[in-house]
C-alpha cells in the first residue's frame, strides 16, 4: 500500500524523495513525510496529514538543509487515523536520533510495543511502525552496530513489511528490509535508490534490482549490499525498466485515468507484440516454466486475483474452457486458501495482478505451490514478487498505471487471458490448426478496434455528466459481459461513491428485478446478434423485462444492432469483433462513464477516497 522511497547520493535529496512521492502517490494519500540528515549530522523530519502538497506546503513554510541522504514516506492508514502525528517517518529512542519508514502491518506489535512500555518508552503515534523504531534505537544502543541492530529487530517482527532506517550517527548508510511487501534498489553512478516499486526513482535510473523475502539492503552511494535476515551475502540479479518517467506523468491529460484510458490501444498492442504470429499463431516462449508435458497433463485451472483483476479472470475463463476444453475456477485471492481447498500437481494456478505485489494473491499461490501446484503469473511490473515466485509469467505490458481505478492494466489483462486460451487450446490440440489461427488474427485486429471505440465516446461521457445526480446505477451482462457489468459498476462505487451493482442478465428475475423503479438508469452489455446460440434475443428480452417496469436503459452493442435501438433509450456502439474478444470493448465506455460521472461531481478520479493502488496487506 504505502509508497517508499530512499536515497543516497550527490543530487538534491529532497527533490529526489519528493519526486519519488509524487509518482508514489497513488499507493496512499493519507499523509506524506520526509527525513533527511544535513552534513553536519543532524537528522530532520517534516511530515504532515493528507495529500503530498501539504508536506510540501509545509516544508516551504519550514524549510529542510541540503542533505544527500533520505527517507520518505506516502501513506495508506491501517494503524491509527491519517493525522500528523500518525504520518511517517516515526523517530525513535530516546533522542530521536533514527528516523524509519514502513510498509505494511506488523502483527505482533501488540506484545512488542507493552514490552517497550514496560521499560519506559514513550510514544507519540497510534501506529504499528512507531514500536519497530523504538525497537531498533535501543538495539542499537546495545550493539553499537546499526546493521546488527536492525537486522535483529526485524527477525522479531511479523507480518508483511518493508521498512527503511537512518540514523544521525550513521549518516551515509540507508538500512532496508523486506518480508512480503515490496522493495526494489535503482543502481546510478555514485548514487542509489530505495523505492515500493520503479517508479521511485525511474526518473534517475533504470537500473534495478528486486529485493527478495527476508532480505536486507545495506544501501551507500557508492555501494549497494544484500544479505539475508540471518546475514548471509546475496548476490543481486539486475534488471533493467522498460519504460521511462514520461509514461508515469499526465502528459498534458485532465487526468491519470483520462490518460490511460487513451493509453489502451498500446496496451493490448504491446500485450500482443512477438506473441502473435502474422500467421496468427500463439508463441508464449516467456512460459517456459511449463513444458509440453505440463500443459497436457493439466486437469484443472483455478485463476486467482482480486478487484478488477478477478474480473479479467471470468472473461478468460469462458475463453480458456472454450478452446482448451480444461475446467477453469474462478477464486477471490482473500478466500482461496482459507477455505481447504483441492489443490493437485496438476492443478495450474494463474495468478492475476497488476503490481504483482498483492498479498492475497500472494499468500494463494504460495499455499497452492505447498500443494504441489505449477504457478503462472499474468502481471504487469517487472522484478514483482509475484512474478519471481512464479513457475512462468505472462507480462502485459501495460505500462505504469497511476490511477487507482485500474484501467488498461485490465483491457491488457484480458487480452493476456485470451493468449493464454489460444495457447492452452493449441498445446492441447482441441481446436484445429486453422481456427485457431483465424481467433489470432481476429485478436490482432483489437488494437485498431479500441482505438475505434476511444474516437467515439462523446455518448459515454456526455451520459456520464448527465446522470451525476443518479444514486445507484445497475449493469447486465450475459456470458462474457457479465464480468465486464461488474466491472462497470465497481468503477461506479470506486470513483463516484454511489450504489452500483453488475448482475448476470438471466438472474434479473430471479431477485433483482425488484430493484427496478421509474428512471432507474440500468447500462446493459448486449452481445452480438451475428453469432449461431446467440444471447442477443434473451437479452432484448430483458431490456424489455425493465423497460416495463420504468427503468433507463443504456445499451453497449456491436456496430450493426439496429434492433437494440428500439428497446434502449441510448445506444453506445463499439465495433464488431469476435464475440469472445468483445469484453476488451464494451468495458471502455463504462470506464468513460465512471469518470465522467465522477468528474462532475468534483471528485477526484485518480485518487478515490479510502483506496490505494497496490493493496499489499492481507
Amino acid at each position: 500500500m504505502c509508497g517508499i522511497v530512499g536515497y543516497v547520493g550527490p543530487k538534491s535529496t529532497l527533490d529526489v524523495l519528493l519526486g519519488g512521492l509524487r509518482r508514489l502517490e497513488y499507493r496512499g494519500y493519507d499523509s506524506a513525510g520526509v527525513s533527511i540528515i544535513a552534513p553536519g549530522g543532524q537528522l530532520e523530519t517534516r511530515k504532515k496529514a493528507g495529500k503530498l502538497d501539504n508536506l510540501i506546503a509545509e516544508i516551504t513554510n519550514h524549510p529542510l538543509p541540503i542533505a544527500n541522504i533520505g527517507i520518505g514516506h506516502t501513506r495508506w492508514a491501517t494503524h491509527g487515523a491519517p493525522t500528523d502525528g500518525n504520518a511517517h517517518p516515526h523517530l525513535g529512542g530516546p533522542t530521536s536520533k533514527l528516523s524509519l519508514i514502513h510498509n505494511g502491518i506488523i502483527e505482533n506489535f501488540g506484545e512488542l510495543k507493552a514490552e517497550l512500555a514496560a521499560i519506559g518508552t514513550k510514544f507519540a503515534s497510534e501506529t504499528d511502525s512507531e514500536v519497530a523504531a523504538h525497537l531498533i534505537a535501543r538495539e542499537f544502543e546495545t550493539t553499537g552496530d546499526l546493521p546488527i541492530a536492525f537486522a535483529n529487530v526485524v527477525k522479531r517482527l511479523h507480518g508483511a513489511f518493508t521498512i527503511l532506517v537512518i540514523h544521525e550517527d550513521q549518516p551515509d548508510v540507508v538500512l532496508a528490509a523486506r518480508r512480503n511487501a515490496p522493495l526494489v534498489i535503482g543502481l546510478g553512478d555514485g548514487e542509489n535508490f530505495l523505492g515500493s516499486d520503479v517508479a521511485a526513482f525511474v526518473e534517475h535510473t533504470k537500473r534495478a534490482i528486486a529485493v527478495g523475502q527476508d532480505e536486507i539492503v545495506i544501501l551507500r552511494a557508492g555501494s549497494v549490499e544484500i544479505r539475508t535476515f540471518d546475514g548471509t551475502p546475496v548476490t543481486p540479479v539486475e534488471f533493467t525498466v522498460d519504460w521511462d518517467a514520461s509514461a508515469a506523468s499526465k502528459g498534458g491529460w485532465s487526468s491519470f485515468m483520462a490518460k490511460e484510458i487513451a493509453d489502451q490501444p498500446q496496451a493490448v498492442a504491446d500485450t500482443l507484440m512477438g506473441r502473435l504470429g502474422s500467421d496468427g499463431s500463439v508463441r508464449l516462449s516467456e512460459i517456459d516454466g511449463l513444458s509440453a508435458q505440463d500443459i497436457k497433463d493439466i486437469d484443472r485451472i483455478i485463476m486467482v486475483a482480486c478487484g478488477t483483476a478477478s474480473y479479467a479472470c471470468d472473461v478468460a475463463k469462458y475463453a480458456i474452457e472454450k478452446y482448451s476444453r480444461i475446467p477453469v475456477q474462478v477464486e477471490l485471492s482473500h478466500e482461496f486458501r482459507y477455505r481447504d481447498p483441492i489443490v493437485t500437481k496438476n492443478t495450474l494456478i494463474v495468478a492475476v495482478s497488476q503490481s504483482g505485489e498483492t498479498m492475497d494473491t500472494l499468500m494463494a499461490t504460495r499455499y497452492a505451490k505447498e500443494q504441489g501446484a505449477k504457478v503462472l503469473a499474468i502481471c504487469n511490473t517487472q522484478g514483482a514478487t509475484l512474478a519471481r515466485e512464479s513457475d512462468a509469467v505472462i507480462y502485459t505490458h501495460a505500462g505504469p498505471e497511476v490511477a487507482v481505478a485500474s484501467t488498461k492494466a485490465l483491457t491488457a489483462q484480458i487480452t493476456a487471458g485470451f493468449l493464454l486460451a489460444l495457447f492452452l487450446g493449441a498445446g492441447r490440440e482441441k481446436v484445429s490448426t486453422t481456427e485457431l489461427r483465424r481467433l489470432g488474427h481476429e485478436l490482432l485486429k483489437m488494437p485498431a478496434h479500441v482505438t475505434e471505440v476511444i474516437e467515439n465516446l462523446d455518448l459515454a461521457r456526455k451520459l456520464g455528466k448527465e446522470m451525476a445526480n443518479a444514486k445507484s446505477v445497475l449493469f447486465l451482462g450475459r456470458n462474457v459481459g457479465f464480468p465486464i457489468a461488474m466491472e462497470g459498476a465497481l468503477k461506479l462505487k470506486e470513483l463516484a461513491y454511489i450504489h452500483a451493482e453488475g448482475f448476470a442478465a438471466g438472474e434479473l428475475k430471479h431477485g433483482p428485478i425488484a430493484l427496478i423503479e421509474e428512471g432507474q438508469p440500468v447500462i446493459v452489455i448486449v452481445p452480438s446478434q451475428r453469432d449461431e446460440d446467440s444471447l442477443h434475443p434473451k437479452v432484448i428480452s430483458n431490456i424489455q423485462e425493465i423497460r416495463a417496469r420504468g427503468a433507463k436503459v443504456i445499451a453497449i452493442a456491436e456496430e450493426g444492432d439496429n434492433q437494440v435501438a428500439d428497446y434502449a433509450e441510448h445506444v453506445i456502439f463499439v465495433p464488431q469483433s469476435e464475440s469472445m474478444f468483445a469484453p476488451i470493448l464494451t468495458v471502455i465506455p463504462l470506464q468513460i462513464f465512471a469518470l465522467e460521472l465522477s468528474t462532475a461531481k468534483g471528485l477526484d478520479v485518480d485518487q478515490p477516497r479510502n483506496l490505494a493502488k497496490s493493496v499489499t496487506v492481507e
